[in-house]
C-alpha cells in the first residue's frame, strides 16, 4: 500500500508527485488518517532518526516531507504531527543551526532548495505576531481543519509557513541563527583576503527579508568594514607610491579593519611575530592613525595570509601559508638551525602546537629534523618544484577564525558568573529560579541577546559547587565563608 511506501515517496519528492496525489485521493475517500500518520512516524523514528545519519541528510529529508506533505494535505496538520519526532530529534544535534544556515546562503552540499526558498520574491516574515484565520482575503476560501489539528495553533500561520519558517520553528527564536550566520559570514570575510562582498551582501539583503533590519544591523557594520577597510588600503598603498624608494616599507602590507563590537568573538592565540614585520605594522597604524583622527588598530597577530618566496641555493618556492608558518621560516633567515624550544620561546608558541606547525615545511623539503626537536634549512634540493601553491596546515585546514562555541559559551557564563557572585554577596542566599529570573533582568538584554537556560545555569552553578566556589544547600545556593 502507499501508506507503507510513503517514507520512499517523500524521499524520492517531486519525482513521486504522482504518487502523493494517488495517495491524497484515498485520504479523501478512506479514515485511513491515522493509520498514515503512526506508519510515517514509526518509519522516521527507524529509518532516519538515529546516530548514524548525518545532521544534513535529516534536514534534507524534513524539506521534502514539508514538500510531499504539503501537497497531501494542504492543511499542514499531517506534517505539523508526522515530523514533530524529527523536530524534536533536530534540536538535539549540536549542528543543526550551523547546517541550515550553510544551506540559506549556498554554502552547504546540495542546498540549492533552501538558497531558492530565500530568494523568493514574496517571503514569509519571521516576526512574533500571530495571524487571526479573521484574517482571510475572502470568507469562502475558508476551510476547516481536521480534527486532529493542534486547537491551540493558528490555521492560516500554519498553512502559510514555508521551508525556512518552519526550519527556524524547530528552535522558537531567531537570536540562534542570526548568530551562527554572523560567525559563518566573519569567517568566510576573513577567509576571501580580496574585500568582495558582493554575494554576502545579497544575502544579508534577502535575510534583512525574513528576520528584519534591526536583527541584521551586526552583519551590515560586518559587510562596510570591509568596504572601509579597501579605501583605506588604497589611500595608503597611494601614499607609499609618493615615497623616495628608500623610504618604501620593505614588504607591501594590506589590514582588513574590523569594528570588533559587531563581530563575533575571534579565536585568541598568542604569537610573537619577527620584529621587521611588527615595525611594518607600527607603520601602518600611524598611516591609519592619520586617516582616522582618535582611532588606533589592535593587531591579530595570528589571523591572516602571508604570500612569501623563500629563496633557497638551487630553488625559489612562492608559498601562501598563515602568519604563524611565516613567523617559523623568518627565524631561518637570521641562522639556519633551530630547536624546539629556542622557537617556542621566540614566537611565544607552545611547543606541541609548533611542532604540528614545522610539519609543513618538513613536507615541502625546506627544513629537515635531525635529531629530534632540532631544525635545519635544507639549501640544496633536487626534487622538482611546482608552481605557485596555497599551503594550509593538515591541522588548520577548515580551522574557523571565530572563537569555538565551547569558548564563547565559556566566555558568556564567565560573566554570568561575576553578576552572580554580586548577587550572592548582596542577598546571601538564592535559589536556581530566582538567580535565572534575576540574570534574564539584568544581563540578558542588548542586540544580540546572551541567553543562558535553566539547564545550562544549574549544570554551571553545580560545577561552581563541585569546585568548591559555592555551596547548595537546602534548595539555595550562597557564596562559601571564605570567598572575597
Amino acid at each position: 500500500m502507499r501508506i507503507e511506501e510513503l517514507f520512499s515517496i517523500i524521499r524520492d519528492f517531486p519525482e513521486s508527485k504522482p504518487a502523493v496525489e494517488d495517495l491524497k485521493f484515498c485520504l479523501e475517500r478512506t479514515n485511513q488518517r491515522q493509520q498514515l500518520l503512526s506508519s510515517l512516524k514509526s518509519a522516521l523514528e527507524v529509518r532516519l532518526l538515529h546516530p548514524g545519519v548525518n545532521t544534513s541528510d535529516i534536514i534534507t529529508l524534513y524539506i521534502s516531507a514539508i514538500k510531499a506533505l504539503r501537497e497531501l494535505d494542504p492543511s499542514m496538520v499531517i506534517l505539523e504531527v508526522a515530523c514533530e519526532p524529527i523536530r524534536k530529534y533536530l534540536r538535539t544535534r549540536e549542528d543543526t543551526v550551523r547546517q541550515i544556515v550553510a544551506g540559506l546562503t549556498g554554502d552547504a552540499e546540495g542546498s540549492s532548495d533552501l538558497a531558492n526558498e530565500l530568494s523568493k520574491a514574496d517571503p514569509v516574515t519571521l516576526e512574533n505576531g500571530q495571524e487571526s484565520d479573521d484574517d482571510i482575503a475572502e470568507p469562502g476560501d475558508w476551510v476547516p481543519d481536521p480534527v486532529d489539528a493542534d486547537p491551540g495553533k493558528s490555521s492560516s500561520k500554519r498553512r502559510s509557513s514555508d521551508i525556512i519558517s518552519l526550519l527556524v520553528s524547530i528552535y522558537g527564536s531567531k537570536d540562534l541563527f542570526i548568530n551562527e550566520y554572523r560567525t559563518l559570514l566573519a569567517d568566510r570575510l576573513l577567509h576571501q583576503f580580496n574585500y568582495s562582498v558582493e554575494r554576502e551582501i545579497r544575502n544579508v539583503e534577502l535575510l534583512k527579508l525574513r528576520f528584519g533590519e534591526a536583527q541584521m544591523h551586526y552583519c551590515e557594520v560586518m559587510l562596510k568594514d570591509m568596504a572601509d577597510s579597501r579605501r583605506i588600503n588604497a589611500n595608503i598603498r597611494d601614499e607609499e607610491e609618493k615615497l623616495p624608494e628608500e623610504e618604501k616599507p620593505p614588504f607591501s602590507l594590506v589590514a582588513v579593519i574590523l569594528s570588533s563590537e559587531f563581530w563575533p568573538p575571534l579565536k585568541e592565540e598568542k604569537l610573537e611575530l619577527p620584529e621587521q614585520v611588527k615595525e611594518a605594522m607600527e607603520a601602518y597604524s600611524k598611516k591609519y592613525e592619520k586617516l582616522k583622527a582618535m582611532r588606533t588598530l589592535n593587531w591579530k597577530y595570528h589571523l591572516g595570509l602571508v604570500n612569501l618566496d623563500v629563496e633557497l641555493a638551487d630553488r625559489t618556492l612562492s608559498l601562501s601559508v598563515s602568519p604563524v608558518h611565516a613567523a617559523i621560516i623568518l627565524h631561518f633567515q637570521t641562522k639556519s638551525t633551530w630547536t624546539l624550544t629556542e622557537l617556542s620561546e621566540v614566537l611565544k608558541v607552545p611547543v606541541t602546537s609548533l611542532k604540528r606547525k614545522m610539519t609543513l615545511w618538513l613536507q615541502q623539503g625546506v627544513l629537515r629534523e635531525e635529531p629530534q626537536g632540532t631544525f635545519t634549512v635544507i639549501e640544496e634540493e633536487q626534487k622538482d618544484q611546482g608552481e605557485k601553491v596555497v599551503l594550509i596546515d593538515s591541522d588548520d585546514e577548515g580551522d574557523s577564525a571565530m572563537a569555538s562555541q565551547a569558548d564563547q559559551k565559556e566566555e558568556e557564563l564567565q560573566l554570568f558568573w561575576t553578576y552572580i557572585q554580586a548577587m550572592l554577596t548582596n542577598l546571601e542566599s538564592l535559589s536556581l529560579d530566582r538567580i535565572h529570573s534575576m540574570l534574564k533582568m539584568f544581563v540578558m538584554t542588548g542586540p544580540v541577546v546572551t541567553e543562558i537556560d535553566i539547564q545550562e545555569l544549574q549544570g554551571f552553578l553545580q560545577k561552581k559547587v563541585r569546585d568548591q566556589q559555592l555551596i547548595y544547600s537546602g534548595g539555595v545556593y550562597r557564596l562559601p565563608k571564605n570567598c572575597n
